[in-house]
């Protein structure tokens, strides 16, 4: 299959890419890349273990890396690729950072925002889901089959 540059399953294997990294540090593996003008302009996977922080979300740090690229903490012309779908906090971040749009792979039933309310976001924050979420849910899930070996 070939991926036309500047589509969202073009844009969601560059997170894909990240969680993969995430998995292979014992992360759970979610992965984000931030795009502005069709531009990767951030990129980042969970580091919660490593940086010892329940922050260090794949989100998180694409939000902040992405603010300092731009000088902004408005990200209002970009769009989130993620794997799996922000918990309530990441959510919360998005909202005030005014993020023009989110695309997120696989739902989290458990702890996605969506379950608490879709008013967590800017109301001008576009919402695209499920891209490429049977990948982003397979990884996930073997991730989690292999910590309970």
């Amino acid at each position: 299959m070939i991926l036309a540059a500047h589509s969202d399953d073009y844009f969601m294997k560059e997170a894909l890419k990240e969680a993969r990294y995430a998995f292979e540090d014992g992360e759970v593996p979610v992965g984000a890349v931030v795009v502005c003008n069709n531009r990767i302009i951030a990129r980042a996977h969970n580091q919660t273990e490593k940086l010892t922080d329940v922050t260090a979300h794949a989100e998180m740090l694409a939000l902040t890396s992405a603010s300092n690229f731009l000088g902004s903490k408005y990200l209002n012309e970009c769009t989130l690729y993620v794997t799996l779908e922000p918990c309530v906090m990441c959510a919360g971040a998005l909202q005030w950072a005014q993020l023009a749009r989110l695309v997120f792979g696989a739902s989290d039933e458990k702890n996605g925002y969506v379950r608490l309310s879709q008013r967590v976001l800017h109301p001008k924050t576009e919402l695209v889901s499920g891209i490429m979420a049977l990948e982003c849910g397979k990884l996930l899930t073997s991730f989690f089959e292999n910590l309970r070996d």
